[in-house]
């Protein structure tokens, strides 16, 4: 098997030095979402159904509960604005991303080696992005109708229902894509979830997964000695 052909399974064995892949801040802002997104979940879930409201005790109870949600959910609003502030270059959709997107047949069969090269992102994570950056986009807006919903007057009382059935489906697609993230830089890419613990990943990962962003840091550490 030659280099240009490196299997999921062996890509950690390929090439063990490390390269840089996340600084500090964006690991540490991605936990603070991650964390501050799991426990609008948690909150947001037990206020949805009856049969999940036990899990507002985890929290101290349903009082405490409907205090802090919506303040994690400000907390993780700012964290994402963060995020889209720094990546939002990265996760402009181009040329590659649909080449990658029709290819993507392949990603699923675990044949990267017939993946057309991408950037730092591919265009599932883009996707990803894009759509919690939306719905919390929604959730936001609605969040705010719910939370001052006693200041409505009754005459504006289609406001508070719309936003509760809003808010409701936004948050049901981004615990989707939520899952599907977990999933993804868990089990199907592996080294993923590591590199948002230390920042680094192996250069066979890098070559692997995200070849045309290897490329440019390899160059750009060339052109730096």
């Amino acid at each position: 098997m030659t280099s240009d052909a490196v299997p999921r399974a062996s890509a950690a064995n390929h090439n063990e030095e490390l390269i840089p892949r996340y600084t500090f801040g964006e690991r540490a802002n991605h936990w603070i979402g991650a964390l501050s997104y799991t426990f609008a979940l948690l909150t947001g879930l037990a206020f949805w159904s009856p049969y999940l409201y036990w899990l507002a005790a985890i929290v101290g109870g349903g009082p405490t509960a409907r205090f802090l949600h919506p303040w994690f959910g400000l907390i993780f609003t700012v964290s994402l604005f963060w995020t889209f502030k720094e990546w939002r270059r990265d996760m402009e959709v181009d040329d590659g991303d649909r080449a990658w997107a029709k290819a993507m047949p392949y990603y699923i069969q675990n044949e990267d080696d017939k993946l057309p090269p991408v950037g730092r992102f591919n265009f599932g994570q883009k996707l990803f992005f894009w759509g919690i950056f939306c719905g919390v986009i929604l959730l936001l807006l609605t969040g705010v109708a719910l939370w001052y919903t006693e200041a409505l007057p009754w005459s504006w009382r289609f406001v508070r229902y719309a936003a509760i059935l809003i808010h409701a489906s936004a948050a049901l697609i981004t615990i989707g894509l939520f899952l599907i993230h977990v999933y993804m830089s868990v089990f199907l890419e592996e080294g993923s979830f590591g590199s948002m613990v230390t920042g680094y990943v192996t250069r066979a990962w890098a070559w692997t997964f995200h070849r045309t962003w290897y490329e440019e840091i390899k160059g750009g550490s060339r052109s730096k000695q």
